[in-house]
């Protein structure tokens, strides 16, 4: 992987979880949540 790709997808993970914040009701996330969003959306990438 080359270093742009990385970042490209770095970025593409940081959308995917201002998306879902976004599209939530809530308007605060503990740090921990905030974590577990993330591991969903990394394992969620490995899927694909």
């Amino acid at each position: 992987m080359t270093d742009k790709e990385r970042k490209d997808t770095q970025k593409a993970m940081l959308y995917d979880l201002r998306l879902i914040i976004k599209s939530s009701e809530r308007s605060q996330y503990t740090k921990e949540e905030l974590l577990d969003l993330l591991d969903t959306i990394a394992a969620a990438k490995d899927q694909e």
